[in-house]
């Protein structure tokens, strides 16, 4: 058990060894940090917006993102895995409700091929430890009342905002903010206790 806090230390520590990297303009390192995270980025990006092929666009979007914005990646406030998650997650629902305002773009025209990615297979210590990450999300996810995991279901994965939550679900907007902060919040203690 020591031994997986250790590694998920140096693994974490290497993570932030390439941000620096990548602030300083090292493509190498974008495309390590692309090869340990691409894999969940996906994962996120393809739960909120369906299709395959606007998770991969996403995708792409993230580590842009990363490229252009390291400099600016504080690690007193999220993990690099996080950081990246949360870039994932942010893209994706502005490329779904961007697809919602548009509900015509979708048809008639074909759209133009994608150009293919890099390989996102992780190493197997990236692939560990993000299964191993997903496993502990999942397990707090799984400890929050069913009020709390539905609403941040509908924030985090639907792309809703709050006044839509409230206009859905029924439930009062107040009360929507204070159940998804409390479950954020119940969310990051657990993740700190585990991680």
């Amino acid at each position: 058990m020591a031994d997986d806090f250790a590694d998920r230390d140096l693994a974490a520590e290497a993570d932030r060894g390439l941000v620096r990297a990548v602030a300083e303009g090292s493509s190498d390192a974008l495309g390590r940090l692309y090869d340990r995270h691409a894999g969940i980025a996906f994962a996120v990006a393809r739960r909120i917006v369906s299709r395959p092929e606007d998770a991969e666009e996403v995708v792409q979007d993230v580590f842009a993102q990363v490229w252009r914005q390291a400099v600016r990646y504080r690690g007193e406030r999220a993990s690099v895995a996080g950081w990246i998650v949360m870039l994932a997650r942010t893209r994706a629902i502005d490329r779904l409700r961007a697809r919602r305002a548009r509900p015509d773009e979708d048809r008639g025209i074909e759209p133009a091929p994608a150009l293919p990615l890099p390989s996102a297979d992780p190493d197997p210590e990236a692939l560990t430890l993000s299964a191993e990450n997903v496993r502990q999300i999942k397990s707090a996810f799984a400890t929050l009342p069913d009020p709390q995991r539905s609403l941040l279901d509908l924030a985090y994965y639907q792309g809703l905002s709050h006044s839509e939550i409230a206009e859905r679900t029924g439930v009062p907007l107040g009360t929507v903010k204070t159940r998804i902060r409390t479950a954020m919040e119940t969310l990051r203690q657990k993740m700190d206790v585990t991680g």
